[in-house]
């Protein structure tokens, strides 16, 4: 058990008995927790494998690798329409949680399998990504920008483009690009590190928070 998992759930307002259950599963079930963007995480070596989230509308135990899994039962959400890996349980009681615990240890345990076993998500780049009028409207104001945009990686492009895109008002988009505008300057993508602490280059592994 990590102690700063302790604390978050002792701050926690919303859903506090659905993810002390699903933690409780979790300890059972030979992984590391540990706390990584600000949340539970449970890890199998060096690798993520599961994520504990408290959310609006739910509690959420998260697979990071989550669309290898069979789901049979199909009890698996994504979390957004665009999202490639991750799939998630959704949880709004403790009965729910209850009633299918036996499913949920299954399903985590095909996750470590499919840790054990190394095996990688196949992910698709988008070649024809459609900006929006507010990321035109910045590369127009600035060609440096648009050349440092333009120079990142697919991946890395399609990830700005997709965080910018999912803003639905105007203004949030606009606040969105002016916020990461020198990351992208600086070449970085939006999960890259930027404080050089990371032990997972070039991916952020939330050590700047210790700074």
């Amino acid at each position: 058990m990590d102690s700063q998992v302790d604390e978050y759930m002792s701050k926690l307002n919303k859903w506090e008995q659905e993810l002390g259950l699903l933690r409780h599963i979790l300890l059972d079930c030979d992984l590391v927790e540990t706390f990584k963007w600000r949340g539970p995480c449970y890890t199998l070596g060096k690798a993520n494998v599961l994520f504990l989230g408290s959310f609006k509308n739910y509690a959420a135990l998260s697979f990071f690798k989550g669309v290898l899994l069979a789901d049979e039962e199909n009890l698996l959400h994504k979390p957004g329409k665009n999202s490639q890996t991750v799939r998630l349980f959704k949880f709004t009681s403790p009965q729910q949680i209850l009633e299918i615990a036996p499913v949920i240890k299954a399903y985590i345990y095909e996750a470590i399998e499919i840790e054990k076993a190394g095996l990688k998500v196949a992910l698709t780049e988008s070649k024809d990504l459609k900006y929006p009028e507010e990321l035109i409207q910045k590369m127009d104001e600035l060609p440096e920008f648009k050349t440092a945009f333009q120079a990142l990686t697919p991946g890395r492009q399609r990830g700005y483009n997709m965080h910018f895109t999912a803003a639905k008002q105007s203004a949030t988009r606009i606040a969105r690009i002016e916020k990461y505008l020198p990351r992208i300057l600086r070449g970085k993508g939006i999960n890259d590190c930027v404080c050089g602490l990371s032990k997972r280059m070039p991916a952020c592994d939330g050590s700047h928070k210790f700074l």
